[in-house]
């Protein structure tokens, strides 16, 4: 499986997924990089050279979210991929399926409100030394959309301490200030985690959604630079 061509973006399309069209957006029409849809129930595609998981309500949450789609025929596919260093993002439902396929440690819980959020949030870039936030300076404050009800990520005091010695915490909840605390926390997320990667550094999970705020006009374009990254990282 080559990765040594220029970008081409597979997007997975689950039932119920409803940001596929976004990030296709950003990548064809703004970012002017290859990109196309890959339906769930494929079982392999060799063109591509990274992969997004969007975000949406595969197979409508049912048991919990994410934990229908881990079965589907791609995420054989998506494992090989990820194995063989291939770059894969899961964005809100997508890192949730991450988490249920094992690729990302930890779990999600309901929202500590018990209520949907959606609206936008700061966050601290904590790790610019991978390959989806290498774009941004370490520290930077960036502000994103989240619309999430089960966006409470969890893990035990063990995985916690690997995440950060392992320097594997991408991005935090923070105030316009970034200051990361309980009061800057929209979900209750363990440490104010808002996205992680694995130990290979290849497979990167967030809650808020980077596709929603690639141009000015919707408020923000800060989400640009996790797709550059990727792109810089892939040529």
């Amino acid at each position: 499986m080559p990765f040594d061509k220029k970008p081409y973006f597979g997007i997975l399309v689950f039932p119920g997924t409803n940001c596929e069209t976004d990030c296709f957006h950003v990548l064809n029409n703004i970012l002017k990089v290859r990109c196309k849809y890959i339906w769930h129930k494929e079982s392999h595609d060799d063109d591509i050279n990274a992969i997004i998981i969007p975000g949406g309500f595969s197979y409508g949450d049912y048991l919990r979210s994410g934990a229908v789609a881990r079965f589907s025929p791609i995420m054989s596919f998506v494992r090989e991929f990820a194995s063989k260093g291939g770059l894969v993002t899961g964005i809100c439902n997508g890192f949730q399926i991450l988490l249920e396929e094992n690729l990302l440690p930890g779990a999600m819980l309901r929202n500590n409100t018990l209520k949907f959020i959606c609206r936008y949030s700061y966050l601290k870039v904590i790790d610019a030394g991978n390959p989806f936030t290498s774009g941004y300076e370490k520290g930077k404050i960036i502000s994103m959309p989240i619309r999430h009800n089960e966006g409470n990520y969890y893990i035990d005091e063990k995985g916690l301490i690997d995440l950060k010695e392992n320097n594997q915490i991408i991005l935090k909840y923070c105030n316009s200030d970034g200051i990361t605390d309980a009061s800057s926390n929209p979900n209750g997320s363990i440490e104010n985690i808002a996205g992680i990667c694995n130990k290979k550094r290849n497979v990167f999970g967030l809650m808020p959604h980077p596709e929603a705020c690639c141009e000015k006009i919707l408020g923000s374009d800060d989400g640009r630079a996790v797709f550059e990254s990727m792109i810089n990282n892939i040529i």
